[in-house]
């Protein structure tokens, strides 16, 4: 049986939920799927301007599983904006 997820520590609330290509509409794009902690993990490590150990402990959870998150958040950023896909955030 798989061990119960560790409540994760979200300090961030978007105002935008969706990013998309310009002049195409949102109902002819495909969407990538961003959760709320690989939106504030990205957050914490590129603007935040702390490194891994100090962005995992405000996440409350361990550096290996952050960098996880951050690497998930980073791939699917990448294939959106390489494949010309929306972005949605879901989550709190």
């Amino acid at each position: 049986m798989a061990r119960p997820t560790k409540p994760r520590k979200i300090n961030f609330d978007p105002k935008v939920k969706y990013f998309k290509p310009r002049a195409v509409p949102l109902s002819d794009l495909e969407e990538v799927v961003l959760s709320a902690d690989e939106l504030e993990a990205m957050r914490l490590h590129n603007a935040g301007d702390c490194n891994q150990k100090k962005c995992a402990k405000k996440m409350n959870v361990s550096a290996s599983t952050f960098q996880r998150i951050l690497t998930s958040a980073h791939k699917k950023v990448t294939k959106a904006l390489v494949e010309g896909k929306a972005i949605k955030i879901i989550g709190d």
